[in-house]
């Protein structure tokens, strides 16, 4: 993995695949590379490191060609070099770029090195090129070869492959990778992300899994896992060019962070009227289907999984259910129990992570009563296996590093509770009071967003540090752990997150004056505790940050107590998740990270 874009033209396209490429970019990589149809050879170009490397290669050389394939590679099979960048080819006559993994590549390696094959790089990609020769060198056509190699290959799989003795069409195929074609003027285009084609066309095909596809640069052919003509629904998408862009801020994760306002008041738009949430707002009969639900089971990853800890209190306070959260990607290997009338819920930004969709395929086997997603993409694979969904409408983000995704998953999960809740006929003027504070959110985050200029202040003593503790009791542990994870992404600082009542039982060891600690202090029947908490930390000489809420008073010594704005209880979360993205962001900033791509992290996720 991890980016695709391929193009069969009137026009020459290499400008415009390396463009496509540049639009990528947020989703992580470590090498990028270019292969242009030239009639009587193929073009072949690649760097270690940045697009921009390869758009000077571009530039250098001057390829010409109406026909290419190109890639941005984050690393599974073999280190960032050169050599493991893709296009990968075989004898000079075919190439191909590839996502995802493919898990029986050694096997196939064997067969191909029998077959007198020699292998350039050490990833599992190269020998779907040379897979693909061995099949033309017996005659069949290249749709053809495609369907006989992937017949033979295990794992998922998006694959854009073009062949020297034909300059017309590339073959594409899809399975368990996202894969999409582009309808253009007087052009076919195919790619991994919409947002690499935004600027070209509005009108995309998003192939299903066995699909293999032909372009050329006025036809296009779609055939599914039997080989069968089919037509694919064409789904108009519009991508704005500002959704895409820095505007005037310095990173897309800085304007994503003062996205917030916006994104969540779109998540809440039209679901909730009155005083109580809307029918249905999950799908139609997703209401009657709340009245029976007992028990909820949530699998995301990452971030996602975060804002699913958090739900579960909701779940248990607001729709009085029990809820059991799973890593996706440990989900399927605990052999886990489905109780009667439970609800499987996923959570995905990209709706295309790859342990998020296994976890849900293998759930759709179980007895479960339904499967119901939040995501942020409604074209993406989860969103379309899923019984029911909710999309999160926070616009494209491009940072890695989640910030509007997440708070609008929070958002789009009290939305869920608040649903389960009506359904199950619970809490009325529970629901009533969440009502009125969600409509009053974006507001209070607009307020919370005023802190930066404190935040900025604490900002150097933290990113002189190595590592970092955050704490957070009850609902707010895992916004702790979110706070640390973020910082740890994007300024690779050592960072981790306890219950803050663990403290005393193992961390309170680490804590001396090189070990800042971001503390969070609402208002609750917990904050008692919380700062008796904090006073251990005090106690052995540890630089106090604590975000409170505006009632609590205490002395921190060494460092500094943030007074937050007011909020009800149950969305404090998401207000204190606001100070702890522009901590870490400003954080990163001193230390001169890649902020918006921080190395060795890929964006969406698309192989287990």
């Amino acid at each position: 993995m991890c980016g695709i874009i391929a193009a069969a033209s009137n026009r020459n396209v290499g400008k415009l695949l390396v463009q496509g490429l540049h639009k990528m970019e947020y989703r992580g990589y470590d090498s990028a590379g270019i292969a242009l149809h030239q009639k009587d050879q193929i073009a072949h170009l690649r760097t270690l490191g940045k697009v921009k490397l390869l758009e000077e290669k571009m530039i250098q050389e001057k390829p010409k060609s109406k026909l290419g394939i190109a890639h941005t590679r984050w690393a599974t099979h073999g280190e960032p070099s050169e050599e493991n960048a893709h296009p990968h080819k075989s004898n000079e006559r075919v190439y191909i770029v590839h996502n995802g993994i493919i898990e029986n590549y050694l096997d196939l390696k064997d067969f191909l090195k029998k077959k007198n094959y020699s292998f350039l790089s050490q990833t599992d990609s190269e020998l779907i090129a040379h897979m693909l020769d061995y099949f033309l060198n017996q005659g069949n056509s290249m749709l053809d070869s495609m369907y006989l190699t992937k017949d033979r290959l295990d794992g998922a799989y998006a694959i854009a492959a073009i062949d020297l003795e034909d300059d017309q069409n590339i073959i594409v195929a899809r399975n368990k990778s996202p894969l999409l074609i582009g309808i253009g003027i007087e052009e076919l285009l195919a790619a991994s992300d919409p947002l690499a084609l935004g600027q070209l066309t509005n009108e995309f095909i998003f192939l299903e899994d066995g699909d293999v596809a032909e372009l050329s640069s006025d036809s296009y052919s779609i055939y599914d896992i039997n080989k069968k003509k089919v037509e694919r629904e064409i789904s108009k998408i519009d991508i704005s060019s500002q959704a895409t862009s820095k505007g005037e801020y310095k990173h897309f994760m800085e304007k994503e962070i003062y996205e917030q306002p916006e994104a969540i008041l779109n998540t809440i738009d039209g679901r909730v009227g009155g005083d109580d949430i809307l029918e249905n707002i999950f799908g139609l009969g997703s209401s009657e289907m709340f009245e029976r639900v007992k028990r909820i089971q949530i699998v995301a990853c990452g971030t996602s999984l975060h804002a699913g800890r958090v739900a579960a209190n909701w779940f248990s306070s607001i729709s009085e259910l029990p809820t059991q959260i799973d890593y996706a990607s440990e989900y399927r290997y605990r052999n886990p129990h489905v109780d009667e009338d439970s609800l499987f819920v996923t959570i995905s930004q990209s709706g295309e992570t790859a342990d998020t969709l296994a976890a849900l395929r293998y759930a759709k086997e179980k007895d479960y009563l339904s499967s119901l997603c939040i995501c942020n993409v409604p074209t993406s694979s989860l969103a379309r296996e899923s019984d029911y969904s909710i999309f999160t409408n926070a616009g494209p983000e491009i940072g890695v590093a989640s910030t509007k995704a997440f708070t609008t998953q929070l958002a789009a999960l009290m939305l869920l509770a608040l649903s389960i809740a009506k359904g199950r006929k619970k809490n009325p003027k529970l629901r009533t009071r969440v009502v009125t504070a969600l409509r009053s959110l974006p507001d209070i985050i607009e307020e919370t967003l005023k802190l930066k200029e404190t935040i900025i202040e604490l900002a150097p003593e933290v990113a002189s540090k190595d590592n970092a503790l955050f704490l957070g009791r009850g609902i707010f542990y895992p916004i702790a752990k979110e706070g640390a994870l973020k910082l740890k992404e994007i300024s690779y600082i050592h960072a981790e997150a306890y219950p803050a009542g663990e403290l005393k039982h193992g961390p309170l060891a680490l804590i001396d004056e090189n070990m800042p600690v971001i503390a969070l202090a609402p208002e609750s029947e917990i904050a008692e505790k919380l700062i008796s908490n904090l006073e251990e930390v005090k106690a052995r000489g540890g630089t106090l940050y604590v975000f409170s809420d505006p009632t609590i008073s205490m002395d921190v010594k060494s460092g500094k107590l943030i007074k937050m704005p007011k909020c009800d209880f149950l969305l404090t979360p998401i207000i204190y998740t606001i100070p702890l993205q522009i901590l870490s962001y400003e954080v990163a900033l001193l230390r001169g990270t890649d902020i918006d791509q921080p190395r060795n992290l890929a964006k969406s996720v698309t192989v287990e």
